[in-house]
């Protein structure tokens, strides 16, 4: 099975070579929202990527657990759960190429497809834009369980005056903006809610600190 979609060969962002950790910080209008906390770690052959999402602040106390399981290689979603992080997941998808089934589970409710090309999840399209290293088509699509995200590619532009590639998705009308250079981090993320706008913004001083050496990209 092929990746989502044929890409020109991009960078190999740290998570590629090892463990990654990054915090970033939610606002709303300008304040305080919560916090996210991004790992990313290979196991097992296969890349996990555990992102914990505690909203707060001028939002309702809320806790969101999701964990997507991909191939390390093209990044293609094998396994993704979403929940509160107490007890079962109250949405998962499996991806099983054994049987040629993709399994969308949610509450008590489950259902199952022909599994007829490689799909991404919420968590590992983010980490998959990160790759495409400033692909130079202005729109592309990406199969999800369910249906296809449409990324338009948008000019490039500065985040805290980091140089960043940025994408617009559809449907959902998120942006995605990611660093242009290693370790190509996602600097900035803006996701629309029944709240307004949430913006998710690394803390870029402490991501360097935490850096100090940078891995030669390859290419």
């Amino acid at each position: 099975m092929g990746a989502p979609e044929e890409t020109a060969p991009g960078p190999a962002p740290a998570f590629l070579e090892g463990p990654e950790a990054f915090s970033l910080t939610l606002t709303l209008g300008g304040r305080y929202a919560g916090g996210q906390e991004w790992t990313v770690h290979p196991e097992r052959g296969q890349l996990v990527a555990r992102v914990q999402t505690d909203f707060g602040g001028v939002l309702p106390e809320l806790r969101r657990l999701q964990t997507s399981r991909m191939n390390p290689r093209t990044l293609a979603s094998l396994h993704y759960a979403e929940g509160d992080g107490r007890g079962r997941a109250a949405f998962e998808t499996a991806f099983d190429r054994k049987t040629g089934l993709v399994t969308l589970r949610q509450g008590r409710d489950e259902a199952s497809a022909p599994l007829t090309t490689d799909h991404h999840d919420p968590v590992s399209l983010l980490l998959w834009l990160r790759t495409l290293g400033g692909d130079a088509r202005t729109q592309f699509t990406a199969p999800l369980a369910g249906g296809r995200a449409l990324v338009q590619r948008l000019p490039d532009t500065e985040v805290a005056g980091v140089a960043a590639h940025a994408y617009f998705l559809r449907p959902g009308g998120a942006y995605v903006y990611a660093e242009q250079a290693a370790p190509w981090r996602l600097l900035h993320l803006i996701q629309p809610t029944d709240f307004g706008p949430v913006e998710a913004s690394l803390s870029l001083p402490a991501a360097r600190a935490a850096r100090p050496e940078r891995r030669r990209s390859r290419r």
